[in-house]
C-alpha cells in the first residue's frame, strides 16, 4: 500500500524497517511501531492515513506474535538497549571512516541511518540530551558529506563546528534515492566495502576513539557549513560502545552495602546491555557494562 502523502517523513523509516526484516526483525519491528505512533500523531483521521495506519498495526501485531520469545520485543529494556546499540555502532562506524578522511556513499548511509533509529528510540521515552546531539550531528553530516561528494568537493574530515539549525528536517527524502543506495548491513565486525550490500560484514566499528566532538582545524571544502558553534560534550551513552580493558578493581561484597530499588533497576539495565552487545559479539561492551553492575552492586555507587 502506497505512503500517503501526509506521512512522507515517515518513509526512511518504513525503508529502514524492510531492510531490516530478516536480517534483524527487532530493528524491523521498532521502526514500524515508531512510524505507526508517530503517523497517529501526524493524520490519523483522513481515509487514507488511516487506511495505511490500521493496516500497519496489523502488521505490527503480527511482528509482535512472531517474536514473542525474543526478550527484545517482550521487554523494553532490553528493546531500548538493542536498538540504542544499533544505533550508535552505526554511528561509530560512519564516525571512524570521517575521522579517517574515508568519504562514501556507506558512512552517509551509515551516519542517515544512526538518525533514524535514534528517533526510533523516543518509542521507549525521552530521548537522553547525548541521543538527541548524536541524532542531530548524524544528520547534519550526512547532509554535509553528501553535499559536497555531489559538487564534486572534499568534505572536512572529522569533527567540526556546525550552525545550531544544520540540522537537516527532509535530507535523504530525495538524496538518498537518488543515490542508489542498496540495502544490506550490520553491525558485525569487518572492513568497511564499497557496497552497502557487502555490509553485512562491514558496520562494524570497532573500539573508536572518544566521541567529543570538537572543532575542525579551519574551513573546509566551501560546501561546509559556518562554525558559529561546536559539539564539544556528545558523550556516548551507557551500553553504546566501550573499548575491551583489564577488569575493575573491585571491593569484596559487603553485608553493609545498602541498596535502593533504583540501584536493582540500574544494575538489571546494565546486565540487559551486556546481553545486547554480546548479540553483535562486542565484548567490549558487555564486559563494561557487566563491570558497571558489578561496582553498583558491590559499593552502592556507579
Amino acid at each position: 500500500m502506497a505512503l500517503p502523502p501526509q506521512l512522507k517523513s515517515l518513509q526512511h523509516h518504513l525503508r529502514t524497517a524492510q531492510e531490516h526484516e530478516k536480517r534483524d526483525p527487532v530493528v524491523a519491528y521498532y521502526c514500524r511501531l515508531y512510524a505507526m505512533q508517530t503517523g497517529m500523531k501526524l493524520d490519523s483521521k483522513t481515509p487514507e492515513c488511516r487506511k495505511f495506519l490500521i493496516k500497519l498495526m496489523d502488521q505490527l501485531e503480527t511482528m509482535k506474535k512472531e517474536l514473542s520469545d525474543n526478550d527484545s520485543i517482550s521487554q523494553e529494556v532490553v528493546g531500548n538497549a538493542h536498538i540504542e546499540n544499533y544505533a550508535l555502532k552505526m554511528f561509530l562506524y560512519a564516525d571512524n571512516e570521517d575521522r579517517s578522511g574515508r568519504f562514501h556513499k556507506n558512512m552517509i548511509k551509515s551516519f542517515y541511518s544512526a538518525s533514524l533509529l535514534l528517533d526510533v528510540l523516543s518509542v521507549f521515552g525521552e530521548l537522553s540530551e547525548e541521543n538527541i546531539q548524536h541524532r542531530k550531528y548524524a544528520r547534519w553530516k550526512a547532509t554535509y558529506i553528501h553535499n559536497c561528494l555531489k559538487n564534486g568537493e572534499t568534505p572536512q574530515a572529522g569533527p567540526m563546528g556546525m550552525d545550531e539549525d544544520g540540522e537537516a528536517d527532509e535530507y535523504g527524502a530525495e538524496g538518498f534515492s537518488a543515490q542508489g543506495f542498496s540495502h544490506g548491513g550490520s553491525v558485525r565486525g569487518g572492513p568497511p566495502s564499497d557496497t552497502y550490500e557487502d555490509q553485512d560484514r562491514g558496520l562494524g566499528p570497532g573500539p573508536a576513539p572518544g566521541i567529543g566532538f570538537s572543532p575542525g582545524p579551519g574551513p573546509g571544502a566551501s560546501g561546509a557549513p559556518n562554525t558559529n558553534s561546536n559539539y564539544n560534550n556528545i558523550h556516548i551513552p551507557p551500553g553504546a560502545h566501550a573499548p575491551a580493558n583489564t577488569p575493575a578493581e573491585l571491593p569484596p561484597p559487603s553485608g553493609g552495602v545498602h541498596l535502593s530499588p533504583e540501584d536493582f533497576t540500574k544494575a538489571q539495565k546494565y546486565c540487559k546491555y551486556a546481553g545486547s552487545a554480546l548479540q553483535y559479539e562486542d565484548v567490549g561492551t558487555a564486559i563494561q557494562n557487566l563491570q558497571n553492575a558489578l561496582k553498583l552492586l558491590t559499593t552502592g555507587k556507579e
